[in-house]
């Protein structure tokens, strides 16, 4: 999927551009206020002319703020304000043509208003309407007085400037906070998949190994083929955990390859490592086996937390497995009818685990007391719409 560029007011410039945009926008202002001040005033307003350069300068005055405003957005408002306050005041720019002032004064306010922070820019603002009305108010040929239109127009046009920098910078802010809201949920996704991953792995191998040693010691005198049997599984098994753990943590670099995800296929090699352990184990696999690969993992992971419950908690009970490949969905069903061993604690992140595989398609999930005693473990995994 291709990144959708951003709206052209939110996007950063790089230093070099901002010093060109700067100079050409100050050039323009400069040429626009220069063609301000060489405007005469209409009757009935009377008095000389100004010479051509103090029109000239009038420009250059009006532009230079704008060259500055993104180094120094307070000091280029307070000079911006000062000169066009002057030229309004004294009719350097006569009161029809304000508009060549209020620009360069506007675009600094955008500035300050998008760099800056309300409680500095505001009073900026508020200091800058002030002046400029005074200006206007006592401005030699001014027809209106206190009050008048011109104040109006003025107090209309440096008041969206500053409301438009001042949202493009509050929608700059919310860009970056949702960027990093983003990539900490990111964050906490991959660290609670891989709390999961190594949960899953670590609990079922380490759960065989703690039954194939706790039966090991009991007969190691009286029975010393059973304890070779019990050494062989546990090598096994802590092999498999092994290469397992390496999976994971491959899955972190980038330039690791990763090995195949176990899913619906392993699951009788799953099944046969816990009968290895004591407890039998009856898998019953139905349906379509081709599933998403996320699927299936989930669906293993499910079936392996399981299992390890069973180990832990349910004693030698009798375990039975049921999967249901269903067009867009996948059931599974785990059925023991063992007693919660004395002593085991019953809490822990297993069912959490579960619970979170399932939640990530939106599933249904169940675990408690089976209906003819036992513990049962439920969950649907829906993952498309019927063909």
């Amino acid at each position: 999927m291709t990144a959708t560029a951003p709206p052209l007011l939110l996007r950063h410039l790089t230093p070099g551009q901002s010093l060109v945009v700067d100079g050409l926008f100050a050039v323009a202002v400069a040429v626009l206020g220069w063609y301000a001040a060489v405007e005469v005033p209409q009757p009935p307003a009377t008095g000389p002319h100004e010479p051509a350069w103090v029109s000239v300068a009038v420009g250059v005055a009006l532009g230079a703020p704008v060259a500055i405003r993104r180094l120094w957005p307070v000091p280029a408002a307070v000079a911006a304000f000062a000169v066009a306050a002057l030229a309004l005041a004294t009719d350097l720019v006569p009161d029809y043509a304000s508009a060549g002032p209020l620009v360069a004064v506007g675009t600094v306010l955008y500035t300050v208003g998008g760099r800056l922070p309300a409680r500095r820019s505001l009073p900026v603002l508020a200091g800058g309407l002030l002046v400029i009305a005074v200006a206007l108010a006592v401005s030699v040929n001014s027809p209106f007085g206190p009050g008048g239109l011109e104040v109006a127009f003025a107090a209309l046009v440096l008041g969206a400037s500053w409301a438009v920098g001042w949202t493009v910078r509050e929608r700059r802010a919310y860009a970056a906070r949702t960027v990093e809201q983003a990539a900490e949920r990111a964050v906490r996704e991959e660290r609670l998949r891989i709390a999961r991953e190594m949960h899953d792995v670590v609990a079922h191998s380490m759960g065989l190994i703690a039954v194939k040693a706790m039966v090991a010691d009991h007969v190691a005198e009286e029975r010393p083929q059973e304890v070779r049997e019990a050494l062989r599984v546990i090598e096994a098994t802590s092999r498999g955990a092994l290469a397992d753990l390496r999976r994971v943590l491959a899955s972190l670099r980038l330039e690791a390859p990763l090995a195949p995800t176990p899913g619906l296929a392993d699951l009788p090699a799953l099944v046969e490592r816990t009968r290895s352990a004591g407890v039998p184990v009856e898998l019953d696999v139905r349906g379509d086996g081709t599933v998403p690969e996320g699927v299936g993992l989930s669906a293993y992971r499910i079936v392996q937390e399981a299992l390890t419950n069973v180990l832990r908690h349910a004693g030698s009970a009798r375990c039975r497995v049921e999967v249901r490949a269903a067009p867009g969905e996948l059931c599974l069903t785990v059925t023991d009818d063992g007693r919660p061993k004395a002593g085991v604690p019953a809490g822990g992140q297993g069912l959490v685990g579960m619970r979170e595989r399932v939640a990530l398609y939106r599933g249904e999930f169940a675990a408690g007391p089976g209906p003819d005693g036992g513990f049962q473990v439920r969950a649907r995994l829906p993952y498309g719409e019927p063909a």
